[in-house]
């Protein structure tokens, strides 16, 4: 095949078939196409997109770049929570733990923070000893052992996802649906699952800042899931201020902490638990979201959820003294708080830029080898809706650094805004499609 004569065609918006998408991936896999020419042809998918099918055989082609995990000698339903990035968003710490209380099986490949937004794995490693970077053997062991794995992309699976994504990052293809569809199910598929739960988020604060991208990205992912007999459901969620109260690695650890110890946020408590509740209820444990939330409630009220976080914290390395007693762990060099200028109502947060701050402090990466400060952080104490005095305390910041303190005090108050009139909370769970 002619690579030049595929990206002419997909730009001149031709549907591309099976045997070419997997000649075009294979190859650049193979490092037998040109950066450059792989760039083109992404970006010619960026502006003309794909159909279901093509966007199909992009996932199936990724997929079959590296192992596919069989999880078929692990008994028990296998199912996992993606969510589309967030600020604040920690949910894979809450729900893993609680699904997997339940009887359902978690396999987990979760990635790195990237701008705005904290990635899992950061989360996790910010727990002395804990390792996410498991080979094929130990991820099953794992499974097995508590329920529930939680690992980083390995070099086994879906190899091509990991080759095109640095790509994308770097030509401005991020946001494209086929694109982003085909590299979410790609490493979903190559886990193992039965059927996945999805959190897809929209506002300010997301990549998908239009409710109508974030369903049509919805759209795209139950298509696919479906074409390889998977299960899934999808959930619309709001991004329009950070989930929970806490923005950071270590902080987002502790905030899980206390969740899974019954010390909710609400807007975290109605989140996780829908989500695990749907997990539960996929897996064959419940006969609908809602009495999986239910159960979801009672393994955090009797502990169970909490001892299963102790029992997975344990198998992947990790120093449970931190998690038994989280006051112990290190404290930040720096802390100071952000003192309210003004009464009024917290009419809008400007998500993004408070991710941004956050990773300023040093909890985040400007790009992907830049080293992380666990403790960093926001402990950001208001919501919109919320009234609020003059004088008040509305965030505390945590840093390594007077200068990145001295830098995000700066712009602080630029992103919030106060209403005089009495303001309406966001909804959070704004749609489900299955």
């Amino acid at each position: 095949m002619n690579t030049v004569e595929l990206i002419r065609k997909k730009r001149d918006g031709e549907t591309l078939s099976e045997e070419e998408i997997n000649f075009l991936v294979s190859s650049f896999t193979k490092d037998k196409i040109p950066p450059y020419q792989f760039s083109a042809f992404l970006m010619a998918v960026y502006f003309k997109g794909m159909n279901v099918e093509e966007t199909s055989y992009l996932t199936r082609a990724m997929l079959n770049s590296g192992k596919i995990v069989r999880l078929s000698s692990i008994k028990g339903s296998k199912i996992d929570k993606h969510s589309t990035g967030g600020v604040g968003d920690k949910t894979s710490l809450i729900v893993a733990p609680i699904a997997a209380a339940a009887g359902i099986k978690v396999p987990m490949i979760s990635g790195r923070g990237l701008g705005h937004t904290g990635g899992t794995l950061d989360k996790l490693e910010s727990i002395p000893g804990f390792k996410t970077n498991q080979n094929l053997k130990k991820y099953k062991l794992i499974l097995k052992k508590c329920g529930a794995v939680l690992i980083g992309q390995t070099k086994e699976i879906a190899p091509a996802d990991k080759l095109i994504y640095a790509l994308r990052d770097v030509t401005a293809t991020v946001e494209s649906i086929p694109l982003i569809t085909a590299s979410i199910m790609s490493k979903k598929l190559a886990e193992g699952i039965d059927g996945l739960v999805l959190d897809i988020k929209t506002g300010n604060g997301a990549f998908m800042k239009d409710e109508k991208d974030a369903e049509e990205l919805a759209f795209s992912l139950i298509k696919t899931s479906k074409d390889f007999n998977k299960t899934v459901i999808a959930f619309i969620t709001d991004m329009n201020q950070p989930l929970g109260n806490y923005i950071g690695n270590w902080l987002e650890v502790y905030e899980s902490i206390k969740a899974l110890r019954g010390e909710f946020a609400e807007d975290l408590l109605e989140l996780s638990t829908t989500l695990s509740g749907a997990m539960i209820f996929l897996g064959g444990k419940a006969g609908s979201i809602d009495e999986g939330k239910e159960i979801s409630m009672s393994l955090v009220k009797n502990g169970k959820a909490f001892d299963k976080l102790l029992e997975i914290v344990k198998l992947h390395g990790g120093d449970l003294k931190f998690i038994k007693e989280p006051g112990k762990y290190p404290k930040s060099k720096v802390a100071e708080k952000i003192i309210s200028k003004e009464d009024g109502y917290v009419s809008e947060i400007n998500t993004y830029e408070l991710g941004t701050a956050a990773a300023e402090l040093g909890a985040g990466r400007k790009k992907l080898g830049d080293k992380i400060d666990p403790k960093a952080g926001i402990i950001f104490k208001i919501k919109i809706g919320d009234k609020i005095k003059q004088g008040d305390v509305i965030a505390e910041l945590f840093s390594g650094s007077d200068s990145k303190i001295e830098n995000v005090k700066k712009k602080f108050h630029r992103l919030i805004k106060y209403s005089a009139e009495t303001v309406k909370a966001p909804e959070l769970i704004k749609k489900v499609f299955s």
